[in-house]
Protein backbone atom coordinates (compact mmCIF):
# COMPACT_ATOMS: atom_id res chain seq x y z
CA UNK A 1 0.00 0.00 0.00
CA UNK A 2 1.44 3.52 -1.00
CA UNK A 3 2.17 6.21 1.12
CA UNK A 4 -0.42 8.40 0.44
CA UNK A 5 -3.12 5.74 1.11
CA UNK A 6 -1.56 5.57 4.82
CA UNK A 7 -1.59 9.18 4.81
CA UNK A 8 -5.42 9.06 3.88
CA UNK A 9 -6.23 7.16 6.91
CA UNK A 10 -4.52 8.58 9.73
CA UNK A 11 -6.25 11.38 11.72
CA UNK A 12 -5.01 13.53 14.50
CA UNK A 13 -7.03 14.98 17.48
CA UNK A 14 -8.19 17.98 15.78
CA UNK A 15 -8.97 15.82 12.41
CA UNK A 16 -11.59 14.06 14.59
CA UNK A 17 -12.86 16.83 16.60
CA UNK A 18 -13.64 19.04 13.42
CA UNK A 19 -15.72 15.90 12.11
CA UNK A 20 -17.61 15.21 15.02
CA UNK A 21 -20.76 12.65 15.79
CA UNK A 22 -20.47 12.86 19.27
CA UNK A 23 -19.57 16.67 21.33
CA UNK A 24 -17.84 16.10 24.25
CA UNK A 25 -21.02 17.82 25.59
CA UNK A 26 -23.21 15.47 24.83
CA UNK A 27 -21.09 12.65 25.99
CA UNK A 28 -21.13 14.85 29.31
CA UNK A 29 -25.06 14.99 29.10
CA UNK A 30 -25.26 11.54 28.92
CA UNK A 31 -23.05 10.61 32.20
CA UNK A 32 -24.70 13.27 34.22
CA UNK A 33 -28.34 11.40 33.29
CA UNK A 34 -29.82 9.75 36.07
CA UNK A 35 -28.57 6.37 36.66
CA UNK A 36 -31.45 4.34 35.96
CA UNK A 37 -32.60 6.37 32.94
CA UNK A 38 -28.61 6.15 31.53
CA UNK A 39 -28.54 2.27 32.13
CA UNK A 40 -31.97 1.83 31.08
CA UNK A 41 -30.76 3.58 27.23
CA UNK A 42 -27.89 1.89 27.47
CA UNK A 43 -29.17 -1.68 28.16
CA UNK A 44 -32.08 -0.93 24.77
CA UNK A 45 -29.16 -0.04 22.95
CA UNK A 46 -27.28 -3.08 23.65
CA UNK A 47 -30.26 -5.40 22.75
CA UNK A 48 -30.61 -4.20 19.52
CA UNK A 49 -27.82 -5.09 18.78
CA UNK A 50 -26.31 -8.12 20.56
CA UNK A 51 -27.25 -10.59 22.69
CA UNK A 52 -27.68 -9.18 25.75
CA UNK A 53 -26.78 -12.55 27.72
CA UNK A 54 -24.16 -13.47 25.83
CA UNK A 55 -20.28 -12.03 26.85
CA UNK A 56 -16.92 -12.77 24.93
CA UNK A 57 -13.94 -14.08 26.48
CA UNK A 58 -10.40 -12.97 25.78
CA UNK A 59 -7.23 -14.00 27.60
CA UNK A 60 -4.16 -11.62 27.34
CA UNK A 61 -0.64 -13.12 27.71
CA UNK A 62 2.47 -10.96 28.12
CA UNK A 63 4.78 -12.23 25.30
CA UNK A 64 7.77 -9.50 26.45
CA UNK A 65 7.42 -8.59 29.97
CA UNK A 66 9.36 -4.88 31.79
CA UNK A 67 11.83 -2.83 30.35
CA UNK A 68 9.86 -0.44 28.61
CA UNK A 69 11.49 2.61 27.98
CA UNK A 70 7.96 4.99 27.96
CA UNK A 71 6.81 6.72 30.91
CA UNK A 72 3.23 5.75 30.99
CA UNK A 73 2.03 6.75 34.75
CA UNK A 74 0.04 4.26 34.96
CA UNK A 75 2.17 1.49 34.20
CA UNK A 76 4.45 -0.88 36.38
CA UNK A 77 6.53 -2.28 32.99
CA UNK A 78 7.98 0.93 32.51
CA UNK A 79 11.86 0.77 33.14
CA UNK A 80 12.22 4.02 35.01
CA UNK A 81 10.01 3.10 37.97
CA UNK A 82 10.54 0.41 41.07
CA UNK A 83 7.40 -1.42 41.18
CA UNK A 84 9.31 -5.41 41.02
CA UNK A 85 8.44 -6.12 37.58
CA UNK A 86 11.61 -7.50 35.76
CA UNK A 87 12.50 -7.12 32.62
CA UNK A 88 12.33 -10.36 31.21
CA UNK A 89 13.14 -11.99 27.38
CA UNK A 90 10.74 -12.60 24.88
CA UNK A 91 8.81 -15.91 25.23
CA UNK A 92 9.09 -18.52 22.32
CA UNK A 93 6.70 -19.73 20.45
CA UNK A 94 5.84 -22.74 21.80
CA UNK A 95 5.00 -21.14 25.63
CA UNK A 96 2.58 -18.79 23.89
CA UNK A 97 1.04 -22.41 21.73
CA UNK A 98 0.97 -23.40 25.24
CA UNK A 99 -0.76 -20.49 27.06
CA UNK A 100 -3.41 -19.80 23.89
CA UNK A 101 -4.23 -23.76 24.22
CA UNK A 102 -5.16 -23.59 27.72
CA UNK A 103 -6.79 -20.37 27.16
CA UNK A 104 -9.59 -21.83 24.38
CA UNK A 105 -9.81 -25.13 26.65
CA UNK A 106 -11.28 -22.52 29.23
CA UNK A 107 -13.61 -21.13 26.79
CA UNK A 108 -11.48 -18.27 25.60
CA UNK A 109 -12.39 -17.39 21.84
CA UNK A 110 -9.72 -14.43 21.37
CA UNK A 111 -5.97 -14.12 22.20
CA UNK A 112 -4.11 -11.47 22.61
CA UNK A 113 -0.52 -10.97 22.83
CA UNK A 114 1.24 -8.18 24.30
CA UNK A 115 4.74 -6.88 24.76
CA UNK A 116 6.68 -3.77 26.72
CA UNK A 117 7.87 -2.12 24.02
CA UNK A 118 7.79 1.62 22.31
CA UNK A 119 7.46 -0.11 19.12
CA UNK A 120 8.39 -3.69 17.80
CA UNK A 121 12.38 -3.78 15.87
CA UNK A 122 11.78 -5.76 12.43
CA UNK A 123 13.32 -8.68 14.47
CA UNK A 124 11.07 -9.36 17.02
CA UNK A 125 8.11 -8.30 14.42
CA UNK A 126 9.05 -12.01 13.24
CA UNK A 127 9.20 -13.76 16.28
CA UNK A 128 5.32 -12.43 16.66
CA UNK A 129 4.13 -13.10 12.99
CA UNK A 130 5.05 -16.89 13.91
CA UNK A 131 3.26 -16.82 17.16
CA UNK A 132 0.17 -14.97 15.47
CA UNK A 133 0.49 -17.97 12.90
CA UNK A 134 0.51 -20.44 15.44
CA UNK A 135 -2.34 -18.66 17.42
CA UNK A 136 -4.88 -19.00 14.62
CA UNK A 137 -4.04 -22.29 13.73
CA UNK A 138 -5.77 -23.18 17.21
CA UNK A 139 -9.07 -21.86 15.38
CA UNK A 140 -8.53 -18.56 18.06
CA UNK A 141 -8.89 -15.01 17.37
CA UNK A 142 -6.21 -13.17 17.12
CA UNK A 143 -5.08 -9.60 19.11
CA UNK A 144 -1.41 -8.20 19.65
CA UNK A 145 -0.41 -4.89 21.32
CA UNK A 146 3.09 -4.17 20.50
CA UNK A 147 3.43 -0.06 20.70
CA UNK A 148 3.62 1.79 18.26
CA UNK A 149 3.97 0.69 14.27
CA UNK A 150 6.44 1.35 11.87
CA UNK A 151 5.60 1.91 7.71
CA UNK A 152 4.68 -1.80 6.57
CA UNK A 153 4.02 -3.54 9.98
CA UNK A 154 0.64 -3.54 10.33
CA UNK A 155 0.57 -5.18 6.26
CA UNK A 156 2.90 -7.78 7.62
CA UNK A 157 0.34 -8.61 10.44
CA UNK A 158 -2.49 -8.52 8.45
CA UNK A 159 -0.30 -11.25 5.80
CA UNK A 160 0.12 -13.18 9.10
CA UNK A 161 -3.36 -13.71 9.73
CA UNK A 162 -3.61 -10.66 12.66
CA UNK A 163 -7.39 -10.55 13.30
CA UNK A 164 -6.91 -7.52 15.79
CA UNK A 165 -4.33 -4.38 17.07
CA UNK A 166 -4.81 -2.99 20.23
CA UNK A 167 -3.65 0.31 20.75
CA UNK A 168 -5.14 2.59 23.15
CA UNK A 169 -5.72 6.48 23.42
CA UNK A 170 -5.18 6.08 26.92
CA UNK A 171 -7.58 9.28 28.03
CA UNK A 172 -8.40 12.22 26.31
CA UNK A 173 -6.40 14.66 24.59
CA UNK A 174 -6.09 17.52 26.91
CA UNK A 175 -5.08 14.97 29.92
CA UNK A 176 -3.14 13.00 27.74
CA UNK A 177 -0.12 15.13 28.95
CA UNK A 178 -0.46 14.46 32.53
CA UNK A 179 -0.02 10.84 32.18
CA UNK A 180 2.67 9.98 29.44
CA UNK A 181 5.19 12.78 28.08
CA UNK A 182 7.31 10.37 25.99
CA UNK A 183 4.85 9.87 22.91
CA UNK A 184 2.19 12.31 21.91
CA UNK A 185 -1.58 11.16 21.13
CA UNK A 186 -1.14 12.02 17.78
CA UNK A 187 1.58 9.45 17.77
CA UNK A 188 -1.34 6.79 18.79
CA UNK A 189 -3.10 7.82 16.44
CA UNK A 190 -0.75 7.34 13.59
CA UNK A 191 -0.27 3.48 14.40
CA UNK A 192 -4.36 3.58 14.48
CA UNK A 193 -4.31 4.72 11.12
CA UNK A 194 -1.60 2.21 9.87
CA UNK A 195 -3.73 -0.42 11.63
CA UNK A 196 -6.76 0.69 9.49
CA UNK A 197 -5.10 1.05 5.93
CA UNK A 198 -3.81 -2.54 6.20
CA UNK A 199 -7.54 -3.76 7.02
CA UNK A 200 -7.01 -4.81 10.83
CA UNK A 201 -9.51 -4.65 13.15
CA UNK A 202 -8.89 -2.01 15.99
CA UNK A 203 -9.03 -2.55 19.40
CA UNK A 204 -8.49 0.49 21.19
CA UNK A 205 -9.75 1.96 24.38
CA UNK A 206 -9.12 3.89 27.74
CA UNK A 207 -7.96 4.09 31.56
CA UNK A 208 -10.40 5.65 34.09
CA UNK A 209 -9.46 6.45 37.78
CA UNK A 210 -6.43 8.51 37.08
CA UNK A 211 -7.41 12.19 38.63
CA UNK A 212 -9.24 12.89 35.64
CA UNK A 213 -12.98 14.97 35.74
CA UNK A 214 -16.17 13.43 34.09
CA UNK A 215 -16.03 15.60 31.57
CA UNK A 216 -12.40 13.91 30.64
CA UNK A 217 -14.03 10.64 30.83
CA UNK A 218 -16.34 11.81 28.44
CA UNK A 219 -14.34 13.73 25.70
CA UNK A 220 -12.47 9.71 25.72
CA UNK A 221 -15.31 8.44 24.78
CA UNK A 222 -16.62 11.37 22.06
CA UNK A 223 -12.88 10.03 21.04
CA UNK A 224 -13.41 6.93 20.71
CA UNK A 225 -17.02 7.69 19.16
CA UNK A 226 -15.72 10.01 16.11
CA UNK A 227 -12.98 8.10 15.08
CA UNK A 228 -14.28 6.50 11.35
CA UNK A 229 -14.94 4.13 11.86
CA UNK A 230 -14.77 3.69 15.77
CA UNK A 231 -13.20 0.54 17.00
CA UNK A 232 -14.70 -2.55 17.08
CA UNK A 233 -13.35 -3.19 19.95
CA UNK A 234 -13.07 -1.04 22.97
CA UNK A 235 -11.34 -2.07 26.10
CA UNK A 236 -12.41 0.02 29.47
CA UNK A 237 -9.63 -0.08 32.07
CA UNK A 238 -9.45 0.60 35.68
CA UNK A 239 -6.67 2.08 37.04
CA UNK A 240 -4.87 -0.56 39.01
CA UNK A 241 -2.49 1.00 41.16
CA UNK A 242 0.99 -0.36 41.23
CA UNK A 243 3.35 1.05 44.13
CA UNK A 244 6.01 2.46 42.40
CA UNK A 245 4.26 3.95 39.55
CA UNK A 246 3.54 8.13 39.75
CA UNK A 247 -0.30 7.02 39.59
CA UNK A 248 -0.15 5.22 43.00
CA UNK A 249 -1.87 6.72 45.82
CA UNK A 250 -4.18 8.37 43.07
CA UNK A 251 -8.01 8.80 44.44
CA UNK A 252 -10.30 5.95 44.01
CA UNK A 253 -12.79 6.34 41.05
CA UNK A 254 -16.66 5.44 42.84
CA UNK A 255 -17.58 2.05 40.91
CA UNK A 256 -20.81 3.89 39.79
CA UNK A 257 -19.04 6.14 37.48
CA UNK A 258 -17.50 3.28 35.87
CA UNK A 259 -20.86 1.75 35.67
CA UNK A 260 -21.61 5.16 33.34
CA UNK A 261 -18.64 5.16 31.67
CA UNK A 262 -20.05 1.50 30.14
CA UNK A 263 -23.31 2.84 29.68
CA UNK A 264 -21.62 5.52 27.34
CA UNK A 265 -19.48 3.51 25.89
CA UNK A 266 -22.26 1.25 24.34
CA UNK A 267 -24.86 3.99 23.71
CA UNK A 268 -21.96 5.63 21.63
CA UNK A 269 -20.23 3.07 20.16
CA UNK A 270 -23.62 0.43 19.86
CA UNK A 271 -21.78 -2.19 17.58
CA UNK A 272 -18.65 -2.49 18.89
CA UNK A 273 -17.53 -5.26 21.58
CA UNK A 274 -17.07 -3.06 25.32
CA UNK A 275 -14.64 -5.06 27.46
CA UNK A 276 -14.05 -5.03 31.64
CA UNK A 277 -10.61 -5.34 31.40
CA UNK A 278 -8.29 -4.32 33.90
CA UNK A 279 -9.89 -3.86 37.90
CA UNK A 280 -12.46 -6.24 37.41
CA UNK A 281 -10.55 -8.25 40.40
CA UNK A 282 -11.14 -5.22 42.88
CA UNK A 283 -15.10 -4.86 41.61
CA UNK A 284 -17.88 -7.03 43.45
CA UNK A 285 -20.16 -8.97 41.33
CA UNK A 286 -23.14 -6.57 41.81
CA UNK A 287 -20.79 -3.93 39.89
CA UNK A 288 -19.65 -6.40 37.09
CA UNK A 289 -23.32 -7.03 36.82
CA UNK A 290 -24.52 -3.58 36.62
CA UNK A 291 -21.34 -3.68 33.90
CA UNK A 292 -22.77 -5.97 31.58
CA UNK A 293 -26.63 -4.71 31.57
CA UNK A 294 -25.07 -1.54 30.96
CA UNK A 295 -23.58 -2.81 27.60
CA UNK A 296 -20.52 -4.88 28.69
CA UNK A 297 -20.03 -7.75 26.27
CA UNK A 298 -16.36 -9.46 26.60
CA UNK A 299 -14.14 -8.92 29.56
CA UNK A 300 -10.28 -10.54 29.94
CA UNK A 301 -10.57 -13.83 31.35
CA UNK A 302 -7.63 -15.81 33.15
CA UNK A 303 -5.25 -14.82 35.85
CA UNK A 304 -3.30 -12.08 34.50
CA UNK A 305 -3.85 -9.03 32.84
CA UNK A 306 0.32 -8.70 31.71
CA UNK A 307 1.44 -8.12 35.11
CA UNK A 308 -1.62 -7.55 37.01
CA UNK A 309 -4.25 -9.75 38.75
CA UNK A 310 -7.36 -10.42 37.16
CA UNK A 311 -10.47 -12.51 38.64
CA UNK A 312 -9.66 -16.37 38.62
CA UNK A 313 -11.74 -18.35 35.62
CA UNK A 314 -14.06 -20.16 38.13
CA UNK A 315 -14.91 -16.99 39.66
CA UNK A 316 -15.79 -15.44 36.28
CA UNK A 317 -17.62 -19.09 35.52
CA UNK A 318 -19.81 -18.63 39.16
CA UNK A 319 -20.81 -15.26 38.14
CA UNK A 320 -21.91 -16.18 34.48
CA UNK A 321 -23.69 -18.74 35.65
CA UNK A 322 -24.77 -17.07 38.89
CA UNK A 323 -26.16 -14.11 35.99
CA UNK A 324 -27.56 -16.71 33.11
CA UNK A 325 -24.80 -15.12 30.80
CA UNK A 326 -22.79 -17.81 28.71
CA UNK A 327 -19.71 -17.50 26.66
CA UNK A 328 -19.71 -15.96 23.10
CA UNK A 329 -19.06 -17.92 20.34
CA UNK A 330 -16.54 -16.37 17.90
CA UNK A 331 -16.56 -12.80 16.31
CA UNK A 332 -20.16 -11.36 16.37
CA UNK A 333 -19.91 -7.57 15.48
CA UNK A 334 -22.95 -5.97 14.28
CA UNK A 335 -24.64 -9.41 14.72
CA UNK A 336 -27.62 -9.74 16.71
CA UNK A 337 -29.26 -12.69 18.30
CA UNK A 338 -32.63 -12.92 19.66
CA UNK A 339 -32.41 -13.84 23.38
CA UNK A 340 -34.96 -16.39 24.73
CA UNK A 341 -36.15 -13.62 27.19
CA UNK A 342 -36.55 -10.97 25.01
Amino acid sequence: MDSSNDNAAVASAADIARRARWSVDQVTALLELPFNDLIHRAHGVHREHFDPNAVQLSTLLSIKTGGCPEDCGYCPQAARYHTGVDNEDMLAVDAVVVAARAAKDKGATRFCMGAAWRGPKQRDLERVIDMVKAVRALGLETCATLGMLKQGQAEQLKAAGLDYYNHNLDTAPEFYGKIVTTRTQDDRLDTLGKVRAAGIHVCCGGIVGMGETRRTRAALIAQFANLDPYPESVPINNLVQVAGTPLHGAAQLDLFEFVRTIACARITMPEAMVRLSAGRQEMPDGIQALCFFAGANSIFYGDKLLTTGNPETERDRALMDKLGIYPMPGEARGERREAENR
